[in-house]
C-alpha cells in the first residue's frame, strides 16, 4: 500500500514539473533567437522604459522603486564598461598580462565583465519587474523624490568619475567605434611593388 502512494504523488508532481521545463526550454529557445537582433531588443526595451516612465508618472508614485531601479542600472552600467579582468588586479598581482599600453604591445580585445546580452537581458527584467512592482501599494513608500533624484545623479557623476579615469589609466576603451581596418594584402602588395622600384 505504501508503494502505491508514493507512485502516485510521484507522478502528480512529474507532468506538473515537465510543464516547467517545457516552458524554460521554449522561453530560453525564444531568447536565443533575439540574441543576434540587437537593434530591436534595444527598441524593445526602450518601449518598455517608456510604459513605466509614463505609469509612475501617471500615478505620482512608486519614486523610491524607481531610485532602486536606478542603483540597479547603475551597478549594471559599470559592470558593461568594465574589463573582464581588471587591470588593477593584474598590476598587484604581478602574474598576469596587462592591457596593451604602447603601439608595439599585442592587440588585446576588449572583453566586459558584463556582455552586452546580458546586460540588456537584467536592463529590460529589472524594467518588467519595477513595473509589476507599481501594482502593489505596499511599495509606494511616501518619499521626497527631488532628494532622490539628486542623491542619484551625484552618485552617478561620481561612479562615472572614477570609472572614466580608470578607462584613461589603463588606456582601455569600452566600445567598439566603426570597423577595424586591417592594411593585410593591399599593405604587403604595395611594399612589394616599391622594392621592384
Amino acid at each position: 500500500m505504501e508503494g502505491v502512494g508514493a507512485d502516485n504523488a510521484g507522478s502528480g508532481t512529474a507532468p506538473a514539473n515537465q510543464f516547467w521545463i517545457d516552458v524554460s526550454r521554449r522561453y530560453q529557445y525564444y531568447l536565443d533567437k533575439t540574441t543576434p537582433h540587437a537593434i530591436y531588443r534595444w527598441i524593445g526595451s526602450a518601449v518598455i522604459v517608456l510604459i513605466y516612465i509614463l505609469r509612475v508618472y501617471y500615478i505620482q508614485g512608486f519614486y523610491i522603486i524607481s531610485y532602486g531601479l536606478g542603483i540597479y542600472l547603475l551597478n549594471l552600467l559599470i559592470g558593461f564598461l568594465s574589463p573582464l579582468v581588471d587591470p588593477e588586479m593584474e598590476v598587484s598581482g604581478g602574474g598576469g598580462p596587462l592591457l596593451p599600453t604602447k603601439g608595439s604591445d599585442e592587440f588585446k580585445p576588449f572583453i566586459r565583465r558584463l556582455p552586452e546580452f546580458k546586460f540588456w537581458y537584467s536592463f529590460t527584467k529589472a524594467f518588467c519587474i519595477a513595473f509589476v512592482m507599481t501594482f502593489f501599494s505596499m511599495f509606494d513608500v511616501p518619499v521626497f523624490w527631488p532628494i532622490l533624484l539628486c542623491y542619484w545623479i551625484v552618485l552617478f557623476v561620481l561612479t562615472m568619475r572614477r570609472q572614466i579615469a580608470h578607462m584613461i589609466k589603463y588606456k582601455y576603451i569600452p566600445f567598439n567605434i566603426g570597423k577595424q581596418k586591417y592594411g593585410g594584402k593591399k599593405a604587403s602588395a604595395s611594399s612589394s611593388g616599391s622594392r621592384g622600384d
